[in-house]
């Protein structure tokens, strides 16, 4: 495990935070929940049934973690809660009582509740299904609009980019064509990652093929309006573009496309402009330097809520457990 991953659970930690796995049935869960129990990285809730619990994982020690069967619960309260947040939308009482009792719903509205700091799914379900309750119950922090992702890029420390060998790309998993104020929100958010997963200062650059107006067209004018959006609404944020990546990346290509910008040749968070150059870029990253891709780490949400692959292995759970635990302290 590289050293982010141990000062982010060493983090973790400190702030003894609620996060409930909403697949409380799913072995690798458990095992999870488990050793984040054990370890005292956070406070896990489960949820299932504790008999099927216990049958899955006969070995595992859960004592100490609260183990919520749905069934038994009493979620009529959540129900009207659901009702009330989506009326407006067509949803009737029937239907929120029988959302709430799908765990990836009851979740949320114990994070909503404030029950819990966050939540953890993804194990055994798809992307949307895990963010759509969230998106409707949870909603997005205050200011921003655009749910988003992003990767953290982990290095050796030696590394002459980024600080201390950390690179935050986003958004690499979730908007396929942001439009300006979607890229705003997403440098926005992704600075906030920056600082609250990888524990640096962000300094934000928005990637494009032009460099200070070496180009001219409609994609370009989409990065610098993003940048105007940002600077208005966050002005004590470090942030510049558009950039070319070797002018956000090279001190000395800094100096000659972009002399006197405080985040041209030492960026640390990239702001991709679209999920292709996002996602093309950070996979090339990965693969070509060797470099570990953490994530995609969700956010943007008023509290956190993140999807796992359904890849995942216990050791990928605890650590995104760590990192939610981090972003609920923002």
């Amino acid at each position: 495990m590289n050293d982010l991953l141990n000062s982010v659970r060493e983090r973790a930690k400190e702030l003894q935070k609620t996060i409930v796995l909403a697949e409380g049935e799913e072995p690798r869960i458990i095992t999870a929940a488990a050793k984040i129990n054990a370890e005292h990285i956070a406070k896990i809730v489960l949820l299932g049934d504790p008999a099927v619990i216990a049958a899955k994982c006969p070995g595992a020690d859960l004592n100490g973690i609260k183990i919520v069967d749905i069934a038994k619960a009493d979620t009529e309260a959540y129900a009207t809660t659901l009702y009330e947040l989506r009326k407006a939308k067509g949803m009737d009482m029937d239907s929120a009582r029988k959302l709430v009792k799908d765990p990836l719903y009851f979740g949320v509205m114990m994070v909503k509740n404030g029950e819990a700091d966050g939540m953890v799914a993804g194990s055994v379900n798809a992307t949307g299904d895990v963010l759509r309750p969230a998106l409707q119950i949870i909603k997005t922090a205050p200011g921003i609009k655009t749910v988003s992702s992003c990767f953290i890029m982990a290095m050796d420390k030696s590394s002459q980019y980024g600080e201390n060998g950390i690179l935050v790309f986003g958004d690499c998993a979730v908007n396929p064509d942001p439009n300006s104020e979607q890229l705003a929100d997403i440098a926005v958010a992704s600075a906030s990652t920056a600082a609250a997963i990888g524990g640096i200062s962000p300094r934000v650059a928005l990637l494009s093929y032009s460099t200070k107006g070496s180009a001219r067209g409609e994609l370009v004018d989409k990065v610098t309006a993003a940048l105007d959006i940002v600077k208005k609404n966050h002005p004590e944020l470090q942030i510049d573009g558009e950039l070319q990546a070797d002018a956000a990346l090279v001190p000395t290509v800094a100096d000659l496309k972009a002399p006197g910008s405080t985040v041209a040749g030492k960026a640390n968070v990239l702001i991709f402009p679209d999920l292709q150059a996002g996602n093309i870029g950070y996979k090339l990253v990965q693969r070509l330097a060797g470099v570990e891709a953490i994530g995609p780490i969700c956010q943007g949400f008023n509290k956190p809520v993140n999807d796992l692959s359904r890849g995942c292995s216990s050791e990928d759970v605890v650590n995104v457990v760590a990192m939610t635990a981090l972003q609920s302290a923002i």
